[in-house]
């Protein structure tokens, strides 16, 4: 019989014991382990039975324990301890207060669709969300005064179970937000606050505001769930990434607009100050900017600035982060659909439609017309953006190259910040208790001096740690084994083997993510036979423990999971491969430390970054991997392996061959041989001198703490000055507008008519000097509109200029008809062919970038 109405009765601790609900309710307890000590030590078994989540463990506790707790001195002063470190990690100054500078904006916006910060909270479904999570963390740990913004999804991604073929199964386990920790944002009278917008086929959608204290940082997640919306309505936060076109358009339309009305009424709520930087990550909450303009325009207790002047305003504060290297990974909405939820009843009245198109207008060679493209507006509507690895950067530039044309790859503004992983969150507790005991703090704002201490620690040491986390790993891979063939019909008698497979003391490669095609979760199995005898040798053996989700719709995905399954079921070798299915952060937290290597095989350059391996290497495991994302840029030769790619190859079967060969000779001839190379101590000396290698040398660089730094110096401090520059009194946007409107429409004037140099005679030689003059003609443009510039640098195969730099020319004279000849000198510095142009590129204080109006002039 089902239940007509459902709602949830909260605990009600006794007061002494208060504390618990403060710890719970600040996911703080998720990266800190003293803090779930405190739970755990009240009833050890309840609290394993909740998989760690305090909120359900507080509901599931009786209160005869309660009770009982309340005349335990000892664990009242445990109790009180943590909630006065909780209250000091709050208020401290921390890195932000200390070091960030003067500019440093005073609040930071952060949107993005997912969260991953805790299985308990399961609004996630893969790197993407991750990331926004540990970002979040790692701001909570240096103080930065961000505030998140997302969605609460009802049923969340989707549980993915097996059937007894190996096809991936889903389930959307409906989620409670009152067994969950959020608070309900409230009004100062008591009632619910909520935000709406407009829609064009019925009243105003309604969206509640739900609140996640990640630490220092507050996360705003907007429930369409309520009994406002009818029921179409309150479906738009059914599911992460499902539904139809239109369904996604109105996920990301309260996303982004919602969203910013949700910081509004956060700020009125709560008198925290309003968001001076906006972060978009990833293109889905890209309408912020169109909101913002919005506000701008229809402005009621301030001056009402025209579209152009509020989107300089909103622009400068704006920074987009880009984080797919394949067009595939794109929302592109049809521009009817767009037009019809812009045109009519608009979530943002008063902002024309057909500006609204052309920011998403893929209106560039090779762009498709009939589309509204998110990534596209987030550029248009960010004056700083940047990809998530120097490679992924490059890729970036040149999948985005036809937004700026005119200027080659390296020109293109999307700069790069690599990702990294929020170590409190990701590294072991035995790990961080063996750092502790050196000495070492993983959990402050500074861990600079942690890694120097990895030589304090004997190898004997670190192995014997090493065994204790794998051992650790396969018995929860086993639970997971057998829970999976349970659901998958096997009988029990048919899974005793489950007891013994995986082996603590063999070398134990893992591979866990998302099964798009380009990752390639079955390069493994190209040679099942070769993959075998590495599996059973007898001297050397590995295992493997794969996982992974494909999307609900991706039936090629579904395959290559049920290829994988099919081959782990083999009698004779399912004790050395295992797929874990419903991959997620509860898995993912033994698996990283449990494996002593962490393979990737994507097709380069299509991973961004892909930060898993980043999580292995802050345990002792060592990289596996082709050289793409973050590998590509922080592989040394010694900190794990290289793959070699077979980039250039244009059949794909052959390629996939060539690399899974090159897989399979990296493990049987240089993997397996130094893991399995002991001394007389029954260590691997060169395995561990790699060991130590990887954590000094990865360990500074692939924390969040380290990204969300450069996030604060490289684009949040600038994009906060130049905000502060154009809002003063709005007087600075209105004229960066006209002046922009001015160059526009005055370029078509502006010529390079003729250039001339001397000084290098017949013969150039290093440390001669080349005169440059150029005569250029700028229409109705005045000098001080432009920089007129020598491009220099070494010649390419085709002419072309390789590693250039800039030399700026200035007025020598000045003719009629607004004609001018600008001079300039370069020294020779290199030997070799060497070449040079003039270019002319719009000039003011107020760009991020010489290509921000994708405009340059050079010779004919």
């Amino acid at each position: 019989m089902r239940a007509f109405r459902r709602f949830t009765v909260r605990p009600v601790l006794p007061e002494p014991l208060g504390a618990l609900s403060v710890l719970a309710g600040n996911l703080r307890w998720s990266w800190h382990p003293p803090t779930q000590d405190v739970f755990s030590s009240i009833d050890p078994q309840v609290w394993r039975e909740v998989q760690g989540d305090p909120v359900r463990f507080l509901a599931a506790v009786g209160r005869e324990r309660l009770d009982q707790l309340v005349d335990d001195a000892d664990f009242r002063a445990r109790l009180d301890a943590a909630h006065a470190d909780l209250e000091r990690y709050l208020s401290e100054d921390r890195w932000y207060a200390r070091k960030a500078g003067a500019d440093a904006p005073r609040s930071i916006a952060y949107f993005s669709p997912e969260y991953g910060i805790t299985s308990v909270l399961p609004q996630y479904s893969g790197g993407l969300g991750i990331l926004a999570g540990d970002h979040l963390k790692a701001s909570s740990d240096l103080g930065i005064p961000l505030i998140g913004v997302g969605l609460l999804y009802r049923h969340g991604y989707f549980k993915q179970a097996l059937d007894r073929d190996g096809w991936q199964l889903e389930s959307y386990p409906v989620l409670d937000p009152d067994e969950l920790p959020l608070t309900q944002l409230r009004e100062p009278d008591g009632s619910r606050a909520t935000v709406s917008i407009a829609l064009p086929d019925g009243p105003d959608l309604v969206a509640r505001i739900l609140v996640a204290q990640v630490g220092r940082v507050p996360l705003l997640l907007l429930d369409s769930d309520i009994e406002e919306n009818s029921a179409h309505y309150r479906d738009v936060t059914d599911r992460l990434y499902g539904g139809n076109s239109e369904h996604r358009l109105r996920q990301e339309l309260l996303l982004g607009v919602g969203g910013v009305r949700a910081l509004r009424v956060w700020s009125r709520i709560t008198g925290a100050p309003a968001p001076e930087v906006f972060h978009t990550n990833e293109g889905h909450a890209g309408f912020l900017g169109i909101e913002r303009i919005r506000e701008l325009t229809v402005a009621e207790d301030g001056p009402k600035l025209d579209f152009d002047t509020a989107l300089e305003v909103s622009r400068a504060g704006t920074v987009f982060t880009t984080h797919t290297p394949v067009p595939a990974g794109i929302d592109r909405f049809p521009r009817e659909l767009v037009s019809q939820y812009f045109g009519g009843n608009s979530p943002t009245p008063g902002v024309p439609v057909e500006r609204v198109l052309a920011l998403g207008a893929e209106d560039y060679e090779s762009g498709d017309a009939g589309v509204f493209n998110m990534a596209v507006m987030g550029f248009r509507l960010a004056q700083r953006a940047n990809g998530v690895s120097q490679l992924h950067g490059h890729v970036s530039r040149g999948m985005f190259n036809g937004l700026w044309p005119a200027f080659d790859e390296a020109e293109v503004p999307i700069t790069s910040i690599t990702n990294g992983v929020h170590g409190p969150s990701w590294i072991a507790r035995e790990v961080i208790e063996l750092a502790a005991s050196r000495g070492g703090d993983i959990d402050g704002d500074d861990t600079d001096a942690l890694w120097p201490l990895v030589d304090q620690i004997g190898d004997r040491e670190i192995w014997d740690l090493k065994r204790t986390l794998r051992t650790r790993f396969i018995e929860d891979a086993r639970d997971r084994m057998r829970r999976s063939a349970s659901k998958r019909g096997f009988a029990a008698a048919e899974t005793t083997w489950i007891d013994t497979a995986l082996d603590p003391d063999v070398l134990t490669i893992g591979f866990a993510r998302r099964v798009p095609t380009y990752k390639r979760l079955t390069l493994m199995l190209r040679d099942q036979g070769r993959l075998k005898k590495l599996l059973l040798d007898p001297e050397r053996p590995i295992q493997l423990v794969i996982a992974g989700k494909a999307h609900p719709a991706d039936e090629t995905g579904k395959r290559l999971i049920q290829e994988m399954v099919r081959f782990a079921d083999d009698p004779e070798i399912r004790h050395r491969i295992a797929f874990l299915p419903n991959y997620d952060i509860a898995m993912a937290q033994p698996l990283y430390p449990g494996c002593d290597v962490w393979l990737n095989n994507p097709l380069r350059p299509y991973e961004a970054c892909g930060t898993s391996g980043m999580k292995a290497a802050l345990n002792g495991g060592l990289n596996l991997s082709i050289l793409d994302g973050w590998w590509d840029e922080w592989y040394d030769g010694n900190n794990g392996w290289a793959i070699p790619s077979a980039d250039g190859i244009d059949d794909a079967d052959r390629r996939d061959d060539l690399e899974a060969n090159a897989l399979y000779d990296l493990i049987e001839s240089e993997v397996a041989p130094r893991f399995y190379e002991s001394n007389d101590e029954g260590v691997p000396p060169r395995w561990l001198e790699m060991v130590r290698h990887t954590l000094k040398s990865l360990g500074p660089k692939v924390l969040a703490t380290r990204q969300v730094r450069d996030y604060v110096r490289e684009l949040y401090a600038p994009a906060a000055q130049t905000a502060r520059t154009l809002n003063a009194d709005f007087a600075g946007a209105r004229s960066l507008a006209e002046w922009k409107q001015n160059v526009r429409a005055a370029w078509h004037a502006v010529r390079v008519e003729h250039i001339d140099s001397e000084g290098v005679g017949d013969q150039a030689e290093v440390g001669a000097t080349l005169a440059v003059r150029a005569w250029v003609a700028l229409g109705s443009l005045s000098a001080d509109d432009v920089s007129v510039q020598v491009v220099h640098g070494r010649i390419g195969p085709d002419d072309e200029l390789t590693g250039t730099s800039i030399s700026l020319m200035a007025v020598g004279e000045s003719y009629d008809g607004n004609r001018h000849r600008f001079d300039a000198t370069v020294p020779l510095q290199h030997s070799g062919a060497f070449g040079y142009t003039v270019r002319v590129v719009p000039r003011n204080d107020a760009l991020a970038s010489v290509a921000e109006l994708g405009l340059v002039a050079q010779p004919a």
